[in-house]
């Protein structure tokens, strides 16, 4: 493991808060641009608040939970930093105000503002705090350089590039739908607002895992604001998901890994559980986040027990139940009612990415009620349920037929009733 010095560590954290400063500085010019111009300016505005969201704040929140206990220890310093965390408040109140407002010019003073603020914010820190931290003999920077890192929840070094929104449709409906699910949360929906942002991440994660990544980073923050989980909670809790034992394996410590790469460990360790076997997840956090991702991509598949609760060390057991899923319909052995020999494939192995879900939708509108198509696809479909789930709620049918490694068919039909 690579070690650095303090002063390497000082010097770390100044670049990063330069860096932080100049993109946020990048975002805030391209909305009073945009505004001045008479251009549209909502994907700027898009940009610099998704840039706030899962940049700026996780990263502030990091400060108060490592350098800001530290540095309040020292003589003097203990009022600078109660400012200077009442200043993180007013970030996140002025990005909340941004996102308000539908005037070009105020938006665009608004978005000044908040750049503004975050570079006095950062001269601040590097002038009053960091040096008294790097001059203390009783404070490891560096350590806490990798606290910070872990706390912040995701890389810090990857940071989308400035004006990327305006070249990416997708990274801006993204940075839209999170401001809409922190709406909501704000509302009193944090739950909904969850489910939300677990369902794109579900759509996502694939095709785009560095939005997908971007999702994560905000869920986390969405999960503060839900209630507390009843300890021994089972997600997807019908009577048939209780009543099968989930035999449990290994310990799966994540507390050493890099926090980007948790939460894929954790999946490929769930993938390769066989039904009714299960691990216990030991996490330096409450996994509620990665709870709503289960839910959204495994709904009924999976059981969730609370084992202990912090406050240093979550312990959550994890399984594969024995019988089969009720969130995702089982495989049908192709006999009795159940056969659907009849009813035509529609394979879209090779069919472009980008025109696969517009076919498989024209496909559906033109059944007649009662009838259906197999759908026969290289990868799990679960996206395009979500999609369809938005779409016809109650309109069509959802058989799986096979299920992977390398095929998986799909038997979707339009109801009767």
């Amino acid at each position: 493991m690579t070690t650095i010095t303090a002063t390497e560590a000082y010097e770390a954290m100044l670049a990063h808060h330069k860096r932080l400063g100049e993109q946020l500085a990048g975002r805030a010019e391209a909305v009073s641009g945009a505004a001045a111009a008479g251009r549209p300016h909502g994907a700027a505005v898009a940009g610099l608040i998704a840039y706030l969201a899962g940049e700026i704040l996780p990263h502030a929140a990091a400060e108060e939970m490592t350098i800001y206990p530290a540095a309040a220890a020292h003589a003097g310093l203990a009022g600078v930093v109660g400012e200077m965390t009442a200043e993180h408040r007013t970030l996140t109140a002025a990005g909340e105000r941004l996102a308000a407002l539908t005037d070009g010019a105020a938006a665009a003073q608004q978005a000044q503002q908040i750049a503004g603020l975050f570079a006095a914010h950062a001269a601040r820190e590097n002038d009053l705090l960091l040096p008294a931290l790097l001059a203390g003999s009783s404070v490891d920077l560096a350590a806490l350089l990798g606290q910070m890192h872990d706390s912040a929840g995701h890389d810090e070094a990857a940071a989308p590039d400035a004006g990327r929104q305006a070249d990416d449709p997708q990274a801006a409906v993204v940075s839209l739908l999170l401001q809409g699910a922190a709406a909501l949360a704000r509302a009193g929906e944090a739950d909904r607002a969850c489910r939300i942002a677990a369902s794109a991440w579900a759509a996502l994660h694939e095709t785009r895992p560095d939005l997908a990544a971007r999702v994560t980073a905000a869920l986390h923050g969405l999960t503060r604001r839900t209630g507390e989980t009843p300890a021994g909670r089972v997600h997807g809790s019908e009577p048939e998901a209780i009543a099968a034992p989930v035999l449990v394996g290994p310990d799966l410590d994540v507390r050493g890994l890099p926090p980007a790469r948790r939460h894929t460990t954790i999946f490929d360790t769930y993938h390769a559980l066989v039904p009714g076997k299960g691990f216990v997840l030991v996490n330096d956090h409450d996994p509620k986040p990665l709870r709503y991702q289960f839910e959204a991509e495994h709904g009924g598949q999976f059981t969730w027990d609370a084992l202990e609760n912090g406050p240093e060390v979550w312990r959550v057991r994890i399984g594969r139940p024995a019988t089969s899923a009720p969130g995702k319909t089982a495989l049908h052995d192709g006999s009795g009612p159940d056969d659907y020999a009849d009813d035509p494939d529609l394979d879209v192995r090779q069919v472009s990415h980008a025109q696969r879900h517009g076919r498989i939708f024209t496909a559906y509108r033109a059944l007649r009620p009662g009838a259906g198509f197999v759908l026969v696809n290289d990868h799990d479909p679960e996206p395009l349920r979500y999609q369809f789930e938005a779409q016809y709620a109650g309109e069509y049918t959802w058989d799986y037929l096979q299920d992977g490694p390398e095929v998986w068919r799909v038997r979707i039909g339009r109801a009767s009733a």
